[in-house]
């Protein structure tokens, strides 16, 4: 028999995170568009911060038209990701500047670095927005799922960084406790069941 699934979190109910879920009224809206590869992977941290945020919008698909990507795209969007060198220039976005200020939507693609570049690569609407990018060295606490790349986030833990750098009111450092759950769960340490010695 298939293992009973929660429907929310869509994880076998041993591992379910639902109970560590916070909801946290972000002021900037997350646009998460997920790769369809990502929506089936047992560590989905996307959906987990769709979850998490109140104002937010979760699209599966790798290709938008661009009717529907222009639908989907508020006035002031930027898109979060690194600032290589084939991207086109743009503005970049920093933290206490007027831009940041006025920004209406964060642009998160979800997949793992190959998928999410081919995504970007078939929407140049997206290549285009103004950017948000980190600096520095990154430590992640996905223990159960490595990149390809070294200094990555989870995309979780990504969205929860960026919104706390341009809107540091809000605490969004909460979010990442049904990610901490989940790894928990998933290395053995979450389990309130006694283990047979």
């Amino acid at each position: 028999m298939p293992r009973e699934t929660c429907p929310s979190c869509q994880r076998p109910l041993k591992v379910c995170y639902c109970g560590a879920l916070v909801h946290i009224p972000n002021r900037i809206r997350v646009l998460i568009l997920q790769h369809p590869l990502e929506q089936k992977h047992p560590f989905n941290t996307g959906r987990m911060a769709h979850l998490c945020l109140d104002n937010s919008e979760l699209i599966v698909a790798e290709q938008l038209t661009s009717n529907d990507l222009v639908r989907l795209l508020k006035p002031r969007s930027a898109l979060l990701y690194p600032s290589l060198p084939w991207l086109p220039d743009v503005e970049a976005l920093e933290p206490g500047t007027a831009s940041a200020g006025a920004l209406e939507q964060l642009v998160v693609i979800d997949g793992t670095w190959r998928k999410a570049k081919k995504m970007l690569h078939l929407h140049p609407l997206l290549q285009r927005l103004p950017r948000v990018s980190f600096e520095g060295v990154l430590n992640s606490n996905y223990q159960v799922r490595h990149s390809s790349l070294e200094n990555s986030l989870s995309t979780i833990e990504s969205i929860a960084r960026a919104l706390g750098q341009l809107d540091p009111e809000q605490d969004y450092q909460a979010m990442l406790k049904p990610f901490e759950r989940m790894v928990a769960l998933q290395s053995g340490h979450g389990s309130t069941q006694g283990r047979n010695s």
